[in-house]
């Protein structure tokens, strides 16, 4: 599975739409049960009124990371702060 992490963009072709950090947990934990892979997770990191939810997209990081739990992440964001907040998340704790 390819999850879609953003509240406001459209879905590309060939990924699941999570509109919340708490809906992409949830996405993420299905597809451990059903031992389907997570072949790459796309995160936005304002999520607008989802927020209420889990917080911005890189609590989603935070938490893959907290369970040792790194699959393949990209960031789609354009937030002029949060994207390269969650870029240097990912250079320190994926690689």
């Amino acid at each position: 599975m390819k999850i879609w992490l953003d509240d406001l963009r459209d879905t590309p072709a060939g990924y699941t739409r999570a509109y919340c950090v708490e809906d992409a947990k949830a996405l993420i934990e299905d597809c451990e049960r059903r031992g389907e892979a997570v072949e790459a997770i796309d995160l936005d990191y304002d999520l607008g009124m989802y927020e209420m939810y889990g917080g911005k997209g890189i609590r989603l990081l935070e938490w893959l990371h907290e369970r040792g739990t790194h699959y393949p992440c990209e960031v789609h964001s354009t937030h002029y702060f949060g994207r390269p907040e969650m870029e240097r998340y990912i250079w320190w704790n994926w690689v």
